[in-house]
């Protein structure tokens, strides 16, 4: 009775530790706005679709005013010398006595200064290839938004893998464990048999063997459960405690819509990843115009206003006498035109870049059709995998009731010699790996049926919260 009481009382503290343990474990959720804050691949796609999404101003301001000012200023020194004959107040030259005419030298120095205001209006009226290249910005930048919905929606299905990876790490690491403890029970029987001559020392090998074998398996476990627990981290950017643990009665339902043609309806429509593929099909289309408007003329109008204030002066020295003008001018006009350019011949350069356009858009088709092919393969099997996974679960819970009875059937007849040490360990193997698939099938489970609704386009936050309900 005394036992019995010490036993029942270690069972209410255990049980008291895992509850405290529990309730401060973290979730699912938690560990996704974790990850939604820090996550590195997000983080890349959010700033690619900002990036992305400033082609659109970029291409309309081809399409809006441009308004240029500028200001130059001007100084100018000049000088010229020159000889010339001297001549009286009629004009005519004057000779010496020798009748050679008298020359004399003349110095013109200037400086002038200038300033030159312009401002220029220029509005497009009329260019099909900027037009072209607004549309296709835009289609371009729809494709990085659903770039960035599938990236979001990728977050949310890593997270919850890796979450579950974590919790079916840290199940086969304590079937790993338990099977552990039971062989080494097993060798430590089969010696005791083997020396009082019950057993023959084969019993003893292949018990210590399959105890060897099994301390191999608890290092693997604990090493997988390290990388999965490096995986979470990767992906929150930081370390963290226990998980809270999938409840072990969890309700098994189908996908609904119960059809699988509907769900494939729902994501040919829906699959961010498809969309942005199509919108990349669409801006390549429109590139096609875009590299044809070269052809086209365009047309554009003006409005230049320029003023030019100049002044200065100059200084003429002839012979023995000098004078000085001062120079001053302003200068200002206003032109207002419409320019229409006609192209004409480029050198083939815009056959090149239509044809180029065109192989781009053919590859563009392509890679659609290659993105199609793999949502509507991915969804059915991903819903294949939900229907499978309740039978899979089913089927695992079932094996295990049925190993541990074969177990404690197998170990009742060792006792009393119908079976042997082999056949126990082998029994007590079939119960380690029909626990580790239950655990396996459980979690599969989950994660197909997120999977699911990713292929479908469809996953929300919702969906991990259903999820974290199923926690404990």
């Amino acid at each position: 009775m005394l036992i019995r009481i010490r036993r029942n009382a270690l069972l209410l503290a255990l049980t008291a530790a895992g509850a405290a343990a529990s309730a401060h474990a973290e979730d699912l959720i938690q560990i996704y706005q974790q990850a939604r804050d820090a996550d590195p691949a997000l983080a890349i796609a959010d700033a690619t679709k900002n990036a992305v999404g400033e082609n659109v101003p970029e291409a309309r301001a081809a399409l809006l005013p441009q308004i240029s000012a500028s200001l130059e200023y001007l100084h100018v020194d000049g000088g010229s010398k020159s000889v010339s004959p001297l001549t009286d107040s009629t004009g005519v030259p004057v000779q010496d006595q020798a009748g050679n005419f008298v020359l004399v030298p003349q110095n013109i120095t200037s400086r002038d200064r200038s300033r030159q205001a312009q401002g220029v209006l220029s509005q497009s009226l009329f260019n099909w290839g900027n037009i072209s290249r607004l549309r296709g910005a835009r289609q371009t930048a729809a494709a990085s938004v659903s770039d960035y919905d599938a990236a979001l929606q990728d977050l949310e299905v890593r997270t919850a893998t890796t979450y579950f990876g974590v919790l079916t790490a840290e199940d086969q690491l304590r079937f790993a464990q338990a099977n552990e403890k039971a062989l080494a029970r097993q060798l430590d029987q089969a010696e005791q048999r083997y020396q009082v001559g019950l057993s023959a020392i084969t019993d003893v090998h292949n018990a210590r063997a399959n105890h060897d074998s099994s301390v191999a398996q608890v290092i693997t476990a604990q090493n997988n459960l390290d990388n999965a627990r490096e995986a979470v981290s990767q992906i929150t950017g930081k370390e963290f405690g226990d998980l809270k643990k999938l409840r072990e009665q969890m309700q098994l339902t189908k996908p609904e819509p119960s059809d699988m043609a509907a769900w494939v309806d729902t994501a040919i429509k829906q699959n961010p990843t498809l969309a942005s593929r199509q919108h990349s099909l669409d801006a390549a289309e429109i590139n096609i115009s875009t590299q044809r408007s070269g052809h086209l003329p365009t047309l554009s109008a003006s409005v230049v206003r320029t003023d030019t204030p100049a002044w200065g002066s100059s200084t003429i020295a002839s012979g023995a006498s000098s004078f000085s003008s001062p120079d001053t001018a302003l200068r200002a006009n206003t032109t207002i035109g419409v320019t229409l350019n006609v192209p004409i011949f480029s050198g083939g350069l815009v056959h090149a870049q239509t044809r180029q356009a065109v192989f781009q858009r053919d590859a563009a088709q392509d890679q659609f059709e290659l993105q199609r092919r793999s949502v509507v393969a991915g969804t059915r099997n991903a819903y294949r995998a939900v229907l499978a996974g309740i039978s899979e679960v089913e089927a695992t819970k079932q094996a295990v009731v049925s190993a541990q009875s074969s177990l404690e059937a197998t170990q009742a007849g060792f006792e009393v010699g119908t079976r042997t040490i082999v056949d126990v360990l082998l029994a007590q193997q079939t119960l380690f790996q029909a626990q580790s698939a239950y655990s396996q099938a459980r979690h599969a489970f989950v994660i197909s049926g997120l999977q699911l609704k990713q292929a479908a386009g469809v996953i929300d936050v919702k969906d991990l919260e259903a999820v974290n309900a199923l926690l404990e």
